[in-house]
């Protein structure tokens, strides 16, 4: 994951936590409710344009989302034929590593945890 995805994602589950959405009793929903429940970006330019902003080849992105569900499903099922789709997917790729980089047990130890990474 690059370094500059780790920190917008710190950033954007600190906030969650501090908001309530992120709580010791959803923890074991806390990858869900970030990366999952929604979308993280909406729109194909705004997600074309975070791509270049982390400075990601599309078609890299798009390995790794193939390549995740390779490892975890057996097989490359998705069908990754816009910007948005691959920039969802690949959030949620490195919201689940980083979520589990920093395994925490409750919100205050997760929120510690990210205030040392920001």
């Amino acid at each position: 994951m690059k370094n500059s995805i780790k920190i917008e994602l710190t950033s954007y589950l600190l906030d969650l936590a501090n908001e309530g959405v992120l709580t010791n009793n959803n923890r074991e929903d806390w990858h869900f409710q970030a990366f999952n429940e929604d979308y993280y970006i909406i729109g194909y330019y705004e997600c074309n344009m975070w791509l270049q902003k982390h400075d990601i080849d599309p078609f890299k992105a798009v390995s790794v989302c193939q390549q995740y569900e390779i490892d975890n499903f057996g097989e490359a099922s998705s069908v990754y034929d816009n910007s948005e789709k691959v920039v969802n997917m690949l959030v949620y790729i490195c919201g689940e590593k980083l979520l589990n980089e920093l395994n925490v047990e409750t919100v205050e130890e997760l929120k510690s945890e990210l205030l040392e990474l920001v």
